[in-house]
């Protein structure tokens, strides 16, 4: 009886034994479109916890088009990655990668925005966890819309900046959120101005936001929303530029990123209002988690998960970012 049993303790630790050294083996891969970005910088940082968790390995890539994207991949199989997840620079490069991945032998989940065909519908077979732009987009509006009322503007005499990137799906359904929104709260439609921007970053938004002001210099009271914090932070900029008070001016931002909170804690208060964050963890931590679920128990992910996000105003950001687990 006793070397039964022993011969069972035996068995049990080399399976874990064994699990162990299977999970060291397991490498993941996790390619970005900007690595420069701190919330990119946040998802790795949140996936290299899973990893350390439980006990696997995160290949962090950067890819800023779609040659590299194609060469990172190649990277990944080269280096005995079996499985990865991605932000593609540019989601029209889906079918590419597809192949590309297969041909690699990888397993493959994407992040933040989800990959289309040629006529531009989702890849539905791959798995992706993204944000749910649309309600994020709302969330904006309805703020926006709110602290108006607050102030006791006219809508009617307040002009709105669409700081748009209209190839990104994302984007588009962002501020369309946004707007479907405000028109809900009764804001003209005809005081919507678009500026589009050439690159996703404050200064794209700042030049295409001037544009807009300088064309409607009659206009007192402004409102602002976008893709992400940047583009908002682009049109405070432009606003001040041009002699806007920050009194005069509602910006609401997307993404909670370090260049938001920085302009919290300022000392007097700007045009940037507010911010929906979205937590980076779930899409760092739970993507790779699912990833190494996927690869060493054939759990396969679910194929759309989708996640929301916060208001936060200069007064509560501090809470809202611990609530989300970014603190």
């Amino acid at each position: 009886m006793r070397s039964f049993k022993a011969a069972i303790l035996a068995g049990t630790f080399a399976i874990m034994a064994a699990t162990n050294v299977f999970a060291a083996d397991v490498k993941i891969g996790f390619i970005v479109k900007q690595p420069e970005e701190p919330w990119f910088q946040d998802e790795w940082k949140f996936a290299e916890q899973a990893g350390k968790e439980k006990g696997f390995t995160v290949v962090k890539i950067g890819a800023e088009d779609g040659e590299k994207v194609q060469s990172a991949i190649d990277n990944l199989g080269a280096q005995g990655v079996q499985g990865f997840i991605i932000c593609t620079p540019d989601v029209k490069l889906g079918p590419g990668i597809v192949a590309k991945a297969e041909a690699n032998g990888l397993k493959l989940m994407t992040v933040d925005d989800r990959l289309v065909d040629a006529s531009g519908n989702a890849l539905e077979d791959v798995a992706h966890m993204g944000i749910s732009a649309t309600k994020i987009g709302e969330t904006v509006g309805q703020a926006i819309a709110e602290e108006i009322k607050k102030r006791g503007w006219d809508m009617k005499q307040v002009g709105a900046i669409r700081v748009s990137y209209d190839s990104l799906p994302t984007a588009v359904d962002r501020v369309e959120g946004a707007i479907a929104a405000l028109k809900a709260a009764g804001f003209p439609a005809e005081n919507i101005y678009d500026a589009p921007q050439a690159k996703t970053d404050t200064e794209a938004a700042l030049n295409a936001s001037t544009t807009v002001l300088n064309k409607h210099a009659d206009v007192k009271y402004w409102i602002a929303f976008g893709l992400n914090d940047e583009a908002v932070l682009g049109a405070v900029r432009a606003s001040e530029s041009v002699g806007i008070p920050a009194s005069n001016f509602i910006g609401v931002g997307i993404g909670g990123a370090d260049s938001a909170i920085n302009e919290f804690k300022k000392a007097d208060a700007t045009g940037f209002f507010g911010t929906v964050i979205i937590s980076p963890k779930r899409h760092g931590y739970e993507t790779a988690l699912n990833m190494y679920e996927w690869v060493a128990n054939s759990k396969e992910p679910e194929k759309l998960i989708l996640t929301s996000g916060a208001l936060a105003l200069r007064g509560d950001y501090e809470k809202v970012r611990k609530d989300l687990g970014i603190e």
